[in-house]
């Protein structure tokens, strides 16, 4: 059973709140690690291309915080930002994202909080990713606490779309003209189709290499 984390709004608070953080993305990354692992040496295919992992900064912290319309605390930032800890998985095929969603959801010390999955519920941008929300236990010398960590799923094509997306965002702080919105969407169309185009088509190679 893992023990609530006792906060303090100082700087001892915060380096706790964020070494636990940095545990358990080491914790997860370490599972996607060996999945990867697992899966070259059983199918000899890798259905993650990369990983990505970062720690949201007390500046991004504070403004989300502020937009929720919280009160700047360690507390309310543990409570009510969910994507501190982050992962971003790059899978080939939209295939690989359900796959290795399924097998992370299905892993006895992992507690599937929430998942959204924007891949077939795109976002009005068109947007697409699966994202989930994440607890994973950190085992201390005396202790144990449940740390949250939001898992990003995308493929190749999405990520680049998103990365794009992102860059706009900032670059107009939210406010980017029409023209650009409508250009996204449309580039998001795309995305879809070339997304469903490699699967079909890595589909179609592993029917041939089994029936040759």
């Amino acid at each position: 059973m893992a023990t609530p984390l006792k906060l303090y709004d100082d700087a001892d608070g915060w380096k706790t709140v964020m070494f636990l953080y940095n545990s358990a993305l080491k914790e997860v990354n370490t599972k996607l690690e060996i999945l990867n692992d697992e899966f070259q040496h059983v199918h000899q295919y890798n259905p993650i291309e990369h990983i990505k992992s970062r720690i949201k900064s007390a500046e991004s912290i504070v403004k989300k915080l502020k937009r929720y319309g919280y009160e700047t605390s360690i507390q309310n930032m543990v409570e009510y930002v969910n994507d501190i800890a982050g992962i971003r998985v790059i899978c080939s095929f939209t295939s690989d994202i359900y796959r290795l969603a399924d097998i992370l959801a299905h892993q006895s010390d992992l507690k599937v909080i929430s998942i959204k999955d924007y891949i077939q519920n795109p976002k009005e941008s068109g947007y697409k990713s699966y994202h989930m929300l994440v607890s994973v236990p950190i085992f201390l010398s005396d202790s144990v606490f449940d740390t949250k960590v939001e898992i990003q799923i995308r493929t190749i094509a999405m990520d680049f779309w998103a990365s794009l997306e992102h860059k706009i965002y900032y670059k107009f702080e939210g406010n980017a003209p029409d023209y650009f919105s409508e250009e996204l969407r449309e580039c998001a169309k795309i995305v879809s189709n070339l997304d469903a185009k490699m699967l079909s088509l890595n589909e179609a190679i592993k029917k041939y290499s089994a029936t040759s």
